[in-house]
C-alpha cells in the first residue's frame, strides 16, 4: 500500500503502546470541511473514511471527500461514491464462477498481447468452501465422514481448481471444506474490525476493516461493527482487480431499539420481527443503522443474526456500532490483546465508538421497537418476512392450505376430497401417516442461527429435557444438524449436551450452508413418493434466512424459518397443523401429554451454559490451522502454469464464453429492435427463481446436455457444485420447478413460448432458437424482481441466453447491479405502470429506441411494442444509475471494461 493524497490535512500519527502508527482523522477533516461529521451515522463515516484514505486525484478525488463529507440526511444528494474496501470474502458456489472468470482473464490477455500476470487480487480475497456439502445421510453417527466424503468425491475437479488459485494468484487464500461457513468464519475469525497495513516508507496505518462478498449474508459482519455488504461476483472481481465500488450516495434509516427481550424470545423471533417491520417499511437499496440503548442488552452473536438477514429486509446493510460488547466478543473469540486495544483506540479516536450515552446519529428516517414486544414466532411459507406468532401458527397453516397459490397458499380448499387424506407409510414395521402439513425435513441449519451459542445452546437443552422427558422424532423428520464452525461442535460436546441431540437424530451431517441452500440432499424414497403421488404439501423446518419455493428441497412446498429450540420442537411433533401452547409435543411413557413449555429451558439456564461451556481458547484451537487443517484438501493435486489449462472434457470448469471474442474497440451502442419476450415474471421473482440451484432433473434442458455428454444422473450433482460450466448453467437459468412463466398461465415449471410457432416448450430451448434466428430476448417483470441472494448466475445465464433487456416494475439491488456488470440493460417502467396497465400481453414484437453512445444516467428510452391489433408505445427508465454502470453497459460489462482498460495494449 503506498501513501495516498493528504489534499485535506487530515494524516495523524499516535502511538499504541510501544508501536507508532498513524491514521486519517475524521476529526481533522471536520475542521477542513465544517461537516457534521460527528452527527452522521456510524456506516457513513466508515465510508467517508475509505474515500478519505484512498483520495489519489484519480479513481477518488477530492471532490468525492467533499461529496460525502456534506452529508445532509435531510437532503441525501444522488451522487456517485467510489467505495475501496479493505478486503473480499467469496464462498465456493457465487466465488468459484468469479475465480474462472480470473483465470479466463488472464487467458483473454494472453490471446489480446496482454500479460496474464497482471490479472491478480490487488487486495486481500478469502474464499471458504461451505456450499458443497449436501445431506445425504443423516440420523446416524457416521453421517458427517459420508458426506463428506461424498463432497470430495463429487467436487474434485472443483477444488483442484481452486488450489491451482491459491498457488497462483497473489493475496487470495481458500479455506477447505468442513471447516465452517463464510460468514461464521468472517465474524469469529476472518474479521479484524480495525486492519493495518505497512506502506511504503514503513509507516504503519490504521483503517476500519471493510469489505465487500458474493454472498448475499455477507452483512452479517456489520454485527461485529465492520461495513460490508454483498455484491454480485461480477463485481466482486472487479473489486478484487482494483477497481472502485461505485455506488450511489446511501440513505440511512436508523432503527431504534428499546428495552429487553422478554426470557421466551429468542435471537431468532427478533430477526423474524425487524424482517416484518423493514419489509413493510420498504429498505431496499438503503442501508439500516442500529441505535438505542436497547443494543447494550442484545449480545454480538444476537446483533450478527439480525445483521445476517439485511438481505431478507431488503438493506444493502444493517449496522450495530463498534462498542464495549464489540470488545468482549474479540476477546472471547480468541483474537489477541492487542488488537483489542487497537480496535478500542482507533474507534474511540475516530468517533466510531458507541456508548448508551452516544447521541442519537441523524438519519433521513427511523423506525422503533421495544425488545419485549417481541414474541416467539415463526415465518414461511414462502417468503423470510411473512412472519406469524408461534401461537397462531394452526390457524395460519390451515389459511394458508387453502389460500390460492398467487396469494402465496396453496389452494386446497375445504371442500376438497383430499384436504384431509392420510398417506399410511411403514417402516421397519412401524406403522405411521403423512398428511398436508407433514413436517419431512427439520434441520438446524445457517449460519443465521448457528453462529448464536445461545440458540444452539437452547436447541441442545430442549432436546435434553425431551429425551428426559421420553420424547421421539417422528419417524418420517429428515433430521440434520450443520453447525458454521468446529466451535459449535466443541462447545455442544463439553456442554454434554451432543448425545440427546444425537438421540433426536440431529447427528452432525457437516459443516457448512445445507438445507438452507437447497444441500438438503434426498428425502427417503418412500416419503419422496407418497408425497408426489399423493400430492401433499409437505413442510421443511430450519433455522435458515431462505425459504423461498423449491429453494429447499423439490418434494417440499412450504418451508417455515424459525430458532433452533422450535427446529427441535417441530420435529418432535411432525407436523406444523398444531398449536405448541395448548397442545402436547408428545406423551411421556406413561402416557402423559408433555407440552412444550414442560421442556422448554430458562433462558437462566441457557446464560448459565454459555458462560460455562464456551470459551477463547476453543476459537484459538479450531482456527490454529483453518487454512491447511483439512488431510483429504491438503491431498488434492495442484495444476501449474500462470495460466489454467482448459481440460475441453471436463464437466465441472469450462472456460466461459465472456471474453473469447472480445475487441480492444469498444462495440457502439445501438436500439433493440425486432425483440421477442421470453419470460414475464410476476412480483417477487427471486435469483433463486432466475438462476440454476439445486438437483438437476434429467429430462431438463441441463440434464439431457450432461446425459449426452456420458454423465449418468446418480453423478449429476448439484447445479451448485456445477457453477464453473456455462454450459449446464445457461441451460439451467429460468428452469426452477417451481418458476411460473406469465406467457403460459397454469404451468409451473421452467417453459415458455416459442412465439414464431407458438410451441410451449423448455426456456432453454426456445432461447437457443430465437439466438439461431439472431432474434433479441427480453424478460419481463413485476415488483422487487431479483430479490434473494447475490446469484451472477441469475445475470450470466440470461445473457447468455440471448437477453438484451429486462423490463421491470423495480428491481432488488444486487440484480440489477449484476444485469449491469453483464450489459444486460435494466429498464424500468415508470411509477404506476406496468405490464398489465398498459395492456401488454407478451407475444408483442419489440423496439426499444433510445440506446446510444452517448446515454447518461437515469436516461429515458422509448419502448414500442408492436401486435398484430396494435401499438403500445410507452417511455421507460434507464437504470443505469451512475456513470461507471454507463460506461460498463458501453462495454459489455464490468470485466471487459476492466479487461480494455488495465490489462490489454
Amino acid at each position: 500500500m503506498s501513501r495516498t493524497n493528504n489534499s485535506f490535512g487530515a494524516f495523524k500519527q499516535f502511538k499504541i503502546g510501544s508501536k507508532e502508527f498513524k491514521i486519517y482523522s475524521l476529526t481533522l477533516l471536520a475542521k477542513q470541511v465544517r461537516g457534521k461529521i460527528d452527527r452522521f451515522p456510524f456506516s457513513i463515516k466508515i465510508l467517508l473514511e475509505s474515500i478519505l484514505r484512498n483520495e489519489s486525484g484519480i479513481e477518488i478525488t477530492q471532490q468525492d471527500v467533499m461529496n460525502l463529507a456534506n452529508w445532509n440526511p435531510k437532503n441525501v444528494q444522488k451522487v456517485e461514491l467510489p467505495f475501496m474496501p479493505a478486503r473480499v470474502v467469496l464462498q465456493d458456489f457465487t466465488g468459484l464462477p468469479a475465480v474462472v472468470d480470473l483465470a479466463a482473464l488472464r487467458s483473454a490477455a494472453v490471446r489480446l498481447g496482454g500479460d496474464p500476470q497482471k490479472v491478480n487480487p490487488q487486495i486481500p480475497v478469502d474464499l471458504v468452501v461451505d456450499h458443497s456439502v449436501q445431506v445425504d445421510r443423516f440420523g446416524s453417527a457416521s453421517a458427517l465422514a459420508f458426506n463428506a466424503e461424498k463432497e470430495f468425491e463429487r467436487n474434485r475437479e472443483r477444488y483442484e481448481f481452486l488450489k491451482w488459485a491459491t498457488h497462483t494468484f497473489k493475496n487470495f487464500l481458500a479455506v477447505p471444506p468442513a471447516t465452517g461457513i463464510v460468514h461464521q468464519v468472517n465474524l469469529e475469525f476472518l474479521g479484524k474490525v480495525v486492519q493495518q497495513k505497512q506502506i511504503e516508507n514503513g509507516e504503519r496505518i490504521l483503517f476500519p476493516d471493510t469489505l465487500v462478498g458474493t454472498d448475499s449474508h455477507t452483512p452479517m459482519i456489520n454485527g461485529l461493527g465492520i461495513l460490508g455488504w454483498g455484491v454480485g461476483g461480477i463485481e466482486a472481481e472487479a473489486t478484487m482487480l482494483g477497481q472502485p465500488y461505485y455506488m450511489v450516495t446511501p440513505e440511512v434509516i436508523g432503527f431504534k431499539l428499546t428495552g429487553e427481550l422478554s426470557a421466551d424470545a429468542t435471537a431468532t423471533d427478533l430477526v423474524l420481527t425487524v424482517t416484518e417491520i423493514l419489509r413493510k417499511k420498504g429498505v431496499v437499496g438503503k442501508f439500516v443503522e442500529f441505535y438505542g440503548a436497547g443494543l447494550s442488552s442484545l449480545t454480538l452473536p444476537d446483533r450478527a443474526t439480525i445483521s445476517n438477514m439485511s438481505p431478507e429486509y431488503g438493506a444493502t446493510v444493517g449496522y450495530f456500532p463498534v462498542d464495549a460488547e464489540t470488545l468482549n466478543y474479540l476477546r472471547n473469540t480468541g483474537r489477541s490483546e492487542e488488537l483489542v486495544k487497537i480496535v478500542e483506540f482507533y474507534c474511540k479516536e475516530q468517533g466510531l465508538f458507541r456508548t448508551d450515552n452516544t447521541p442519537d446519529p441523524e438519519f433521513i428516517d427511523t423506525v422503533e421497537l421495544e425488545l419485549s414486544d417481541v414474541v416467539p414466532s415463526i415465518a414461511g411459507p414462502k417468503r423470510p418476512q411473512d412472519r406469524v406468532a408461534l401461537d397462531s401458527v394452526k390457524k395460519y397453516w390451515h389459511e394458508t392450505l387453502q389460500a390460492p397459490t398467487e396469494k402465496r397458499g396453496f389452494g386446497v380448499k375445504d371442500q376438497d376430497k383430499d384436504k384431509d387424506k392420510i398417506v399410511a407409510l411403514s417402516v421397519r414395521d412401524e406403522a405411521f401417516p403423512l398428511r398436508h402439513g407433514s413436517v419431512v425435513i427439520s434441520a438446524i441449519t445457517s449460519c443465521t442461527n448457528t453462529s448464536n451459542p445461545s440458540v444452539m445452546i437452547g436447541a441442545g437443552l430442549l432436546a435434553r429435557n425431551a429425551v428426559q422427558a421420553g420424547l421421539k422424532t417422528k419417524p418420517w423428520v429428515k433430521t440434520s444438524l450443520a453447525p458454521g464452525s468446529k466451535v459449535v461442535t466443541e462447545y455442544l460436546r463439553v456442554s454434554g449436551l451432543t448425545p440427546y441431540l444425537d438421540a433426536l437424530g440431529f447427528h452432525l451431517v457437516g459443516y457448512g450452508c445445507t438445507t438452507c441452500i437447497g444441500n438438503s440432499g434426498p428425502l427417503p424414497e418412500h416419503i419422496s413418493k407418497a408425497i408426489n403421488e399423493n400430492k401433499l404439501v409437505s413442510v421443511a423446518v430450519l433455522s435458515g434466512n431462505r425459504n423461498f419455493e423449491g429453494r429447499i428441497n423439490p418434494d417440499v412446498q412450504a418451508s417455515f424459518l424459525m430458532s433452533p429450540p422450535l427446529v427441535v420442537a417441530f420435529a418432535l411433533t411432525g407436523s406444523i397443523d398444531i398449536d405448541l401452547y395448548n397442545e402436547p409435543l408428545g406423551y411421556d411413557p406413561n402416557g402423559q401429554p408433555v407440552y412444550l413449555k414442560d421442556i422448554w429451558p430458562s433462558q437462566e439456564e441457557i446464560n448459565k451454559m454459555v458462560d460455562e461451556c464456551v470459551k477463547s481458547e476453543m476459537f484459538q484451537q479450531q482456527y490454529s490451522n483453518i487454512f491447511d487443517g483439512n488431510e483429504t484438501w491438503n491431498e488434492v493435486a495442484v495444476p501449474t502454469g500462470e495460466v489454467y489449462q482448459w481440460d475441453p472434457k471436463s464437466t465441472y470448469i469450462q472456460e466461459p464464453p465472456f471474453f473469447k471474442n472480445i475487441t480492444a474497440k469498444i462495440p457502439e451502442l445501438k436500439d433493440i429492435l425486432g425483440a421477442k419476450v421470453l419470460a414475464w415474471m410476476p412480483n417477487s421473482t427471486t435469483t433463486d427463481h432466475i438462476s440454476p440451484a439445486g438437483a438437476i432433473s434429467p429430462t431438463s434442458p441441463a440434464g439431457k446436455y450432461l446425459i449426452s455428454i456420458g454423465i449418468q444422473p446418480k453423478d449429476f450433482n448439484s447445479y451448485g457444485s456445477r457453477r464453473g460450466n456455462h454450459e449446464v448453467m445457461m441451460r439451467g437459468t429460468l428452469a426452477n420447478i417451481r418458476i411460473k412463466n406469465k406467457l403460459i398461465p397454469g404451468v409451473e415449471g421452467g417453459f415458455t413460448i416459442y412465439q414464431p410457432r407458438g410451441e410451449q416448450m423448455a426456456i432453454w430451448d426456445a432461447a437457443e432458437k430465437y439466438m439461431a434466428d439472431k432474434t433479441s430476448l427480453i424478460i419481463l417483470a413485476g415488483k422487487e424482481y431479483g430479490s434473494g441472494s447475490s446469484r451472477d448466475w441469475a445475470a450470466k445465464g440470461v445473457f447468455l441466453q440471448g437477453v438484451k433487456t429486462v423490463i421491470a416494475e423495480t428491481y432488488e439491488r444486487i440484480h440489477r447491479s449484476n444485469l449491469v456488470g453483464m450489459g444486460v440493460l435494466p429498464l424500468q417502467f415508470k411509477p404506476g405502470q406496468s405490464v398489465e396497465s398498459l395492456g401488454l400481453t407478451g407475444f408483442e414484437t419489440f423496439d426499444i429506441v433510445g440506446i446510444h453512445d452517448e446515454m447518461k444516467p437515469g436516461a429515458e428510452v422509448t419502448v414500442k411494442a408492436t401486435s398484430k391489433n396494435k401499438v403500445i408505445e410507452f417511455k421507460a427508465d434507464c437504470r443505469l444509475d451512475t456513470p461507471v454502470e454507463v460506461d460498463y453497459y458501453r462495454n459489455g460489462g464490468i470485466l471487459n471494461a476492466v479487461l480494455r482498460k488495465n490489462l490489454i495494449g
